[in-house]
């Protein structure tokens, strides 16, 4: 089959991923847009996981302050080096994070993090389980995971806090 330029270069839009990455993906599934986008999230995914391990001594802190200024929130997203931290993609997604903890308010940052006989329910209070704000069929581990094969390098939540008045 016979890809053309625009099919890679929508799949891209859709993906982020680089123009050979999705040729790649567009020729192994036959020009299938769907099927395509699902080889390139596996393979972000394997890409998250083995960038895991890396130390993330760089990044940002962001702050989000809803539009009463009655809640906001602070996050600390943290990557590899300075340079993806000062990317519109990472900035990006740590806005979307405080948005995240505004909104949703999580109590913790994953299930690890869990005190042990605390009776909660992990999609709830867990940010990383959490569904996303703006695409309630992803998690916000999904967003990051699409974040780390975007940009190469692993990223993680630090920490956050969530204010709101009167409480």
């Amino acid at each position: 089959m016979d890809i053309s330029t625009e099919m890679i270069k929508a799949l891209r839009e859709q993906s982020g991923a680089g123009i050979m990455d999705c040729r790649g993906a567009l020729v192994s599934c036959g020009g299938d847009m769907d099927k395509a986008l699902e080889v390139l999230r596996e393979k972000g995914l394997l890409k998250a996981q083995k960038k895991s391990e890396r130390a993330t001594s760089q990044g940002l802190v962001e702050a989000y302050i809803h539009t009463a200024g009655r809640i906001g929130a602070l996050v600390e997203v943290n990557c590899e080096t300075d340079f993806v931290a000062r990317t519109d993609e990472f900035k990006g997604l740590a806005h979307c994070l405080a948005m995240q903890v505004a909104a949703m308010d999580p109590q913790y940052i994953s299930e690890k993090d869990i005190p042990k006989g605390k009776e909660v329910t992990p999609a709830e209070a867990c940010l990383m389980q959490q569904p996303y704000i703006k695409d309630p069929t992803k998690t916000i581990n999904d967003i990051i995971t699409e974040t780390i094969a975007k940009t190469g390098e692993n990223i993680k939540v630090s920490r956050f806090i969530r204010y709101e008045l009167g409480s």
